[in-house]
């Protein structure tokens, strides 16, 4: 009987392979899997600030061995949509190296004076100097991209404003609203099943958030698999109106 072809993945990092620096039991063991089965797999997550580099070598630290062209940022969903929209474009960017790299690929030019776009990005250091000026080019007319709209992130000593915060800041006084690429928008889904040639009917969203991943893999037709080891409680399902299709503890559950 011949065997069936597996499946692709989607693979959310932050609360499914990874609980801060440390890998979450049975991660490694998953992404094993995986390779030995011959699946595609591709993992997506909203972090901006790094470059795929960066984070194939933050995950290796913590014993996960993925390469680089299996990690997709928002940096790089938002160059892909930039690129489609203006290509050779022009754009002011705030945010830090895995987004101007990203920008930078794409063969995008990064100027202070009348861009096309001013991009907003992940960065832990913001300044009101550039939040002004990038203000300035917004109401001036240069029209508002960001990576993603998560308002607040964790770290190790609590939350902290993340790229939705800072986007509300320049919205509310430019008076334009920002459109977000990254997760839970289904192009980024769609850009990332492009970049991996897979199709939604035969691929598998895996992730913790039930107002990201989730809602981006059921919109884009994947199969989903919410997993308990992040964000979302069991009980916190209940006040949603649609559902995963598999809730799990954790990926040590999921066979390829």
């Amino acid at each position: 009987m011949e065997q069936a072809r597996p499946k692709s993945y989607f693979i959310d990092m932050d609360g499914v392979l990874m609980r801060g620096a440390a890998p979450i039991p049975g991660a490694a063991e998953f992404i094993g899997r995986l390779t030995e089965r011959g699946a595609k797999f591709l993992l997506l997550t909203n972090n901006s600030l790094f470059t795929p580099r960066d984070l194939r070598l933050r995950l290796a630290r913590s014993g996960l061995e993925v390469p680089a062209e299996a990690i997709y940022t928002s940096a790089m969903a938002t160059a892909r949509f930039l690129h489609t929209q203006a290509p050779d474009g022009t754009a002011f960017v705030i945010g830090e190296s895995g987004l101007t790299t990203a920008l930078h690929e794409v063969g995008y030019t990064l100027t202070d004076t009348n861009p096309d776009y001013v991009v907003l990005g992940e960065t832990r250091f913001f300044s009101f100097e550039r939040v002004t000026h990038a203000t300035r080019l917004v109401a001036a007319g240069a029209r508002f991209v960001a990576t993603n709209p998560d308002v607040a992130g964790p770290t190790n000593a609590g939350i902290e404003p993340a790229t939705g915060a800072f986007a509300a800041l320049i919205s509310s006084a430019s008076g334009v609203r920002p459109y977000f690429v990254g997760k839970p928008n289904p192009l980024m889904m769609r850009t990332a099943l492009n970049a991996i040639d897979a199709h939604s009917e035969d691929s598998v969203m895996i992730g913790d958030n039930m107002d990201t991943d989730m809602i981006m893999g059921l919109e884009s037709g994947l199969e989903t698999i919410l997993v308990l080891s992040g964000v979302t409680g069991r009980q916190d399902m209940e006040r949603y109106s649609y559902g995963p299709t598999r809730v799990l503890d954790s990926v040590a559950e999921i066979m390829p």
